[in-house]
């Protein structure tokens, strides 16, 4: 699992059920643009929204219909029973790699803590080979998982804790993981990283704008050793358009626009959709 990964939202009916057939067409347009993988029911997917049912339930759709090597699934909840069930799922499904949150809900919480839970997990898998991205989102769970404590994990448990995607937005918490253990898949969550990313060592980014920018994406991974200057702009540019507390309806906004259906810009609460002018506007701001 290497280079530019979308993480891909979840299209939703009238009561606030996934949809398969317009799910599984833009996970095969994000495959067929620029995108190595994708990562499913991540939080742009809204999982956290979702019970188990049905997260399992599109976790199927999508090993029944793409490639499983190019795929991830987040499993993280702060239940460890239902984390272990859910990751255990994915295994059967044939996902290899499972990304995880930490156990956000009771804080603080110790780095001893934090490392008994995910070897729990881990135990509990037994001889599964699903592979354990760890997810670090400070911004949603309230805490950043200590570069002390992945180091920990990954040399006790090399096999499973294989990565990290990092929603910070802090590359040099990235560039720190990277130097205390070089074999770690580290992703960050903007595309941006592309442009230094060979230099950093990282494994490519996990974004949810690269749902809009694949193919500008693609085309500076493919190039990551020298990232064409004007390229690294344009996304920059693109990316900044579209981050923001609005991201995911944004994002939702115009995969509607490029698919033509308009059931994507459905989200699910406490999210609210994004207006018809302010779409608009972000669509403009794209073409500019």
């Amino acid at each position: 699992m290497q280079g530019v990964i979308a993480a891909v939202p979840t299209p939703v009916d009238e009561g606030f059920q996934p949809q398969e057939a317009p799910f599984l067409e833009h996970c095969r347009w994000a495959l067929d643009n620029g995108c190595d993988g994708l990562n499913i029911l991540g939080s742009t997917g809204e999982a956290n929204a979702f019970d188990t049912e049905t997260r399992n339930r599109v976790m199927g759709w999508a090993a029944g219909a793409l490639p499983k090597d190019r795929l991830m699934v987040g499993t993280g909840t702060p239940s460890l029973s239902e984390t272990i069930a859910l990751t255990g799922a994915a295994d059967d499904l044939g996902y290899g790699v499972a990304l995880v949150l930490p156990p956000y809900y009771y804080k603080p919480v110790s780095d001893q803590g934090l490392i008994d839970w995910y070897l729990a997990l881990d135990a509990a898998l037994g001889d599964r080979p699903i592979q354990i991205y760890f997810y670090n989102f400070p911004q949603m769970t309230g805490l950043t998982i200590p570069v002390s404590v992945i180091k920990a994990l990954a040399e006790a448990r090399p096999a499973r804790f294989t990565g990290i995607k990092d929603s910070s937005g802090d590359l040099d918490y990235c560039r720190d993981i990277v130097a205390a253990n070089s074999a770690l898949r580290v992703f960050p969550s903007s595309e941006t990283a592309l442009a230094t990313a060979a230099a950093d060592g990282f494994a490519g980014c996990i974004s949810a704008s690269v749902n809009i920018t694949a193919p500008i994406a693609g085309a500076i991974w493919a190039e990551r050793s020298a990232p064409p200057a004007d390229l690294c702009e344009k996304i920059a540019a693109q990316r900044a358009a579209m981050a923001g507390p609005t991201l995911i309806a944004g994002i939702k906004y115009l995969l509607g626009a490029r698919s033509g259906d308009a059931g994507w810009r459905r989200i699910l609460p406490p999210f609210v959709a994004l207006s018809s002018e302010a779409g608009a506007k972000l669509e403009a701001a794209l073409q500019d």
